[in-house]
C-alpha cells in the first residue's frame, strides 16, 4: 500500500554543477525537494520507487544500484540509485535524466531508508495504463513510497522551451492544486492531448501516482510552485 509520496520537478538544472552560475535561482525548489524527501523518510517505507518521465515508450524498470550520468549536460557527475549496484543492473541500463535527478536528490538527502528502485514512464503512456501501473506498484510491498519526478508545462512564457501558450497557466494551476490536495481523481482526469501539446513531462508519472493512491486516504501538501524559465515546477507531499 502507498504510505507516502513526494512530487518533485526533474530539470537537470536542479543539480548545481549543471546549473553553474544559475544555481541559486532554484535554491527554493531544491530545499522544497529535500523537505519532501524528509516526509518519505518519516513514513518508514519498505520500498521506495522513483518514477519519472522517459523518452522510451511503456514502462522501464531500473533495479537498485542503476547508474545515471550528467555527462550529456557537460558535467562529469555520476549518480547511483540506492547506492550499491544490483547484480541485475546491466551496464546499458542508464537512468533517464529524470531518474538521475531523483537519484541525485536521494544522495543529497543522504537517503538510508528502504531500498530504492526506478521506473521510467514513457511520456505518451495512456492514462489507463498509468493508473494500472500505479496500482501494481502499490501492491509491491506492505509500505510503499513514491518519489515522483516530472515537470509541468514548458509554455509559460515566450522564452519557454515551448514558447507561450495561453492554456499553460490554467493547466499548471489545476495540476498543482491536485498535487497539493492529494486529489487522485483530478490527476487521473488530466487531459493527455493537452498535456502533450503543452510539453508537460509530468503528466504520466503523476497519473501513476494517482493509480497508486487508490484507497490510501493520504493528505497532500503543496511545498513549492513556480515557473522559472517558463516551465511549471511543483513540489508536493502525500502522507
Amino acid at each position: 500500500m502507498l504510505v507516502a509520496a513526494a512530487v518533485c520537478p526533474c530539470p537537470p538544472l536542479l543539480v548545481p554543477e549543471v546549473a553553474a552560475g544559475a544555481g541559486p535561482e532554484l535554491d527554493a525548489a531544491r530545499n522544497a525537494c529535500l523537505d519532501a524527501l524528509g516526509v518519505l523518510a518519516a513514513a518508514r517505507p519498505d520500498l521506495l520507487i522513483v518514477a519519472g518521465p522517459a523518452a522510451r515508450d511503456g514502462l522501464v524498470p531500473f533495479p537498485a544500484g542503476s547508474a545515471g550520468s550528467f555527462a550529456g549536460f557537460g558535467v562529469d557527475l555520476t549518480v547511483r540509485l540506492g547506492g550499491t549496484p544490483a547484480a541485475s543492473a546491466a551496464p546499458e541500463q542508464r537512468l533517464p535524466a529524470s531518474l538521475a535527478v531523483g537519484a541525485w536528490l536521494l544522495e543529497r538527502a543522504r537517503w538510508d531508508g528502504a531500498p530504492a528502485e526506478g521506473l521510467g514512464v514513457g511520456e505518451p503512456l495512456s492514462t489507463d495504463r498509468c493508473l494500472r501501473a500505479g496500482a501494481e506498484l502499490a501492491d509491491r510491498a506492505e509500505r510503499v513510497a513514491l518519489l515522483v519526478m516530472g515537470d509541468g508545462s514548458a509554455c509559460r512564457t515566450v522564452k519557454a522551451p515551448g514558447y507561450l501558450d495561453e492554456r499553460a497557466e490554467a493547466f499548471d494551476a489545476e495540476a498543482a492544486r491536485a498535487l497539493g490536495a492529494a486529489d487522485a481523481a483530478a490527476l487521473g482526469a488530466l487531459d493527455e492531448t493537452l498535456a502533450y501539446e503543452l510539453k508537460v513531462s509530468g503528466r504520466a508519472p503523476w497519473q501513476v501516482l494517482a493509480g497508486a493512491a487508490g484507497g490510501a486516504d493520504l493528505d497532500g501538501r503543496l511545498l513549492y510552485e513556480d515557473a522559472p524559465y517558463g516551465v511549471g515546477y511543483v513540489v508536493a507531499t502525500w502522507s
